[in-house]
């Protein structure tokens, strides 16, 4: 029988959660001056962690697939990056010798290697397929990549004046040593099955999956090869215009459907450890708190660091197709970095945030290794994203031919 003690506990912490929202992902209660509502929340897998890997993109699409299977099925599944990155890196080895080492050969990734790998190969589960098969807890990648590199580089010399017949087999032995064997079956929710069978059995289709990009070098409404290193194969993405780029992301997370960002995180405004992605106008005045003139008798230093401290919602610069385009073109904004968004939220001022699911684990930071990613950050530094077509407004669909 439950104690009146106990009784009056359970009550005042009932009260405690009514009374104070969640700030920031609801991980950290403490937060400083970010307050947050929920718009929308798409259902997604734990977190988990890519280590000494360049293989952001594999966990990036890894998520976003296993809530798809969520949003098709309900099914929680633990899938397997290294599936992924294993069957990809055997792909650009290929297409590296081919083209002479002139192509792009490293750990980096798109999100369409993940879902060309299931169009082709299927997917197996995390459990049946860890990827660590050199003595590690974790995936540590710097010796298989430069081991690899190094025998795709000796092949590409062609010291026999000959491509021998043995390369092939050679570098999918090396790739098999590092990362393992691929099972040939596994366990798919209680029967044996292989990689495309579990696919079929689960219901995604791949062909169902579509990326698009929005830079004005590039003629908008028809598909271009987008010019980045990571997209080896020279994949074509739906080129739209910012403002219509923007309307799919919000249609996709009104509808239910997640999305697969692609872009850069070296811009000053991300924050991992605070949870933010942010694009601080230091040339705005921030009234909150201060007065006017102790705000114009700060130094362009202090002003800055008042500014950047992630304490509380400021100013963010106005970010339109000119100046995304411009930090493309002077190669500003990269793809260094995939990562699955799963949400809408807004801050106490009304600015439109993106929860974001990244791969550095959950103890990276205090909010369970996610981030808010605002409206404006995602405008400038987003170089593409992944979507299920259906998420894509109709009427928008219809001008680009998706069917």
């Amino acid at each position: 029988m439950l104690t009146k003690h106990f009784i009056r506990l359970f009550i005042l912490i009932l009260l405690i959660c009514t009374i104070f929202p969640f700030e920031i992902y609801a991980q950290d209660t403490t937060h400083r001056g970010f307050i947050f509502d929920t718009i929308y929340s798409i259902r997604a897998t734990s977190v988990k962690n890519q280590s000494n890997s360049g293989t952001c993109w594999s966990f990036a699409v890894t998520s976003f697939v296993e809530s798809e299977l969520l949003r098709l099925n309900g099914n929680e599944a633990d899938l397997s990056e290294m599936f992924f990155v294993r069957n990809t890196y055997s792909e650009k080895g290929q297409h590296y010798v081919r083209l002479h080492g002139t192509s792009n050969f490293s750990a980096g990734g798109q999100a369409h290697h993940g879902i060309n790998i299931i169009k082709r190969k299927g997917f197996c589960t995390e459990k049946a397929y860890p990827g660590l098969n050199y003595g590690e807890s974790q995936h540590i990648h710097g010796e298989l990549d430069e081991a690899s590199k190094a025998f795709l580089d000796a092949v590409v010399k062609n010291p026999n004046r000959k491509i021998s017949t043995a390369w092939r087999p050679a570098f999918e032995a090396i790739l098999d040593a590092y990362f393992g064997t691929i099972p040939e079956t596994f366990d798919w929710n209680g029967r044996s099955m292989s990689s495309m069978e579990a696919v079929i059995a689960s219901g995604f289709n791949p062909d169902d999956y579509i990326e698009l990009t929005s830079y004005s070098i590039y003629p908008f409404y028809e598909l271009c090869a987008l010019e980045i290193p990571d997209n080896f194969d020279a994949k074509l993405y739906y080129n739209i215009p910012i403002n219509e780029f923007m309307e799919v992301v919000n249609y996709a997370f009104k509808n239910g459907y997640s999305v697969c960002w692609d872009g850069d995180v070296s811009d000053k405004g991300f924050s991992h450890n605070n949870g933010l992605a942010i694009v601080p106008d230091v040339g705005a005045v921030d009234y909150t708190g201060t007065e006017k003139a102790k705000w114009e008798k700060m130094t362009e230093k202090e002003r800055r660091k008042s500014v950047y401290n992630f304490d509380k919602p400021v100013p963010e610069e106005h970010i339109g197709q000119e100046e995304r385009d411009l930090s493309f073109e002077n190669q500003k904004t990269t793809d260094d970095h995939l990562m699955h968004l799963t949400g809408v939220v807004r801050d106490q001022y009304g600015t439109i945030y993106y929860i974001t699911k990244n791969s550095w684990g959950t103890e990276s930071n205090n909010f369970g290794g996610y981030l808010n990613m605002s409206e404006n950050y995602f405008k400038l530094n987003t170089v593409a994203i992944m979507v299920h077509k259906d998420a894509i407004p109709k009427h928008l669909a219809k001008k680009l031919g998706i069917n």
